[in-house]
C-alpha cells in the first residue's frame, strides 16, 4: 500500500513539475528548482531506508530586464540567487532532517539555473539591435 501512495505522489509531483516547465518557457521566468533527500526508515523492510528526494520550484521573472547590458545580467543573478535560498529554506523548514545543507542545496539550485540564465543572455546578445 505505502509503495502505491509513493508511486502516486511521485505522479503528481512529475506532473506537477511538467507543467510548471511549459508554464515557464511561455512566460519571461526562469525556474529555480531546489531539492533535498530524505532518508526515512520504512518499518522493518529488510532492503533497507528508502530515499525521497523532495523538490521545489519557483519560477523569477525576467520581464522589463535587459539581459544585453551588465546591470540586468547582475539583476537576474540575484533573483535566481534569492529565489534558490528561499527555496532551500522552506524544504528545510518542512523537512528539517534532510540533506544536503541550505546552503549546497541553493548553490546547486543555482547551477541549475544558471544554465537557463545563460542561455538567455546569449539570446539577447545574438538578437538583432533595433534602431531607435
Amino acid at each position: 500500500m505505502a509503495k502505491v501512495v509513493t508511486g502516486i505522489a511521485v505522479g503528481l509531483f512529475a506532473a506537477t513539475l511538467a507543467s510548471s516547465v511549459v508554464v515557464a518557457q511561455q512566460t519571461e521566468e526562469v525556474s529555480v528548482q531546489a531539492s533535498r533527500i530524505l532518508a526515512k526508515q520504512a518499518g522493518r523492510d529488510p532492503a533497507g531506508i528508502p530515499i525521497m528526494n523532495v523538490s521545489l520550484s519557483y519560477g523569477v521573472s525576467y520581464a522589463g530586464l535587459d539581459l544585453v547590458s551588465s546591470a540586468g545580467v547582475v539583476e537576474l543573478e540575484k533573483r535566481v540567487n534569492y529565489a534558490a535560498l528561499k527555496a532551500c529554506e522552506e524544504i528545510n523548514r518542512q523537512y528539517p532532517t534532510g540533506a544536503p545543507s541550505i546552503e549546497k542545496c541553493a548553490k546547486a539550485a543555482v547551477e541549475k539555473a544558471m544554465v537557463k540564465v545563460d542561455e538567455l543572455v546569449a539570446a539577447a546578445n545574438q538578437a538583432p539591435k533595433v534602431a531607435g
